[in-house]
């Protein structure tokens, strides 16, 4: 049925299909950057494919070809059983220019993947609702999963935060990573409300 599904976005998009590629019954097929998203949305919407389940989103770097970067999409059909795996390259040897519009809107499952391959990459994603750091920290040098990057390298020293009155992003809460339903005394001691047992 993979099979069908590349020669589905053959006659659909004509100019937008790179190669293909089969191994083991996996039909993978690389895009242009162009066309990604709008071959993405018809996979979703489209009846004959219906591929409702982004499962993966990655990116793989290849320092020594330009575009430099492949970004990865593994996604599935809940109610066909077919699955199908597209991808893009971007990127010019220095690892600039990557650059590739979000699927946020189309499947929710990629939002911490696009922002996991921003982070370890360097690859953007146009429109992306929140795209920070999501592994490393803000101050943190450079793209760790880059071939180029360098094992040994020492990241500068960031002042300690005190945070006490944060203000995180929603859903969160200001006592997120706190057990539910218990709030901390002032001199550290754990307060446990009254309507709970002494043994927790």
């Amino acid at each position: 049925m993979a099979k069908a599904l590349v020669d589905l976005i053959a006659r659909t998009f004509p100019d937008a299909i790179v190669e293909t590629s089969a191994q083991h019954g996996d039909e993978t097929v690389v895009l242009t950057p162009d066309s990604w998203k709008s071959v993405a949305r018809f996979l979703r919407d489209d009846p004959r494919a219906r591929l409702d389940m982004l499962m993966d989103l990655t990116a793989v770097d290849y320092p020594d070809r330009e575009p430099r970067f492949e970004v990865v999409v593994h996604l599935y059909s809940l109610t066909k059983g077919h699955r199908l795996r597209i991808k893009a390259r971007v990127g010019d040897a220095e690892g600039e220019n990557a650059e590739l519009d979000t699927l946020t809107e189309l499947w929710a499952s990629a939002n911490w993947a696009e922002r996991e391959a921003y982070d370890m990459f360097g690859v953007s994603f146009r429109g992306h609702p929140d795209l920070r750091r999501i592994l490393t920290y803000p101050e943190f040098e450079g793209h760790a999963l880059r071939k180029d990057y360098p094992a040994e390298r020492i990241q500068p020293l960031v002042p300690y935060r005190d945070v006490p009155n944060i203000e995180k992003l929603a859903p969160f809460g200001r006592d997120e990573g706190m057990p539910f339903g218990r709030q901390t005394h002032a001199h550290g001691r754990l307060e446990i409300p009254s309507d709970e047992p002494e043994s927790l």
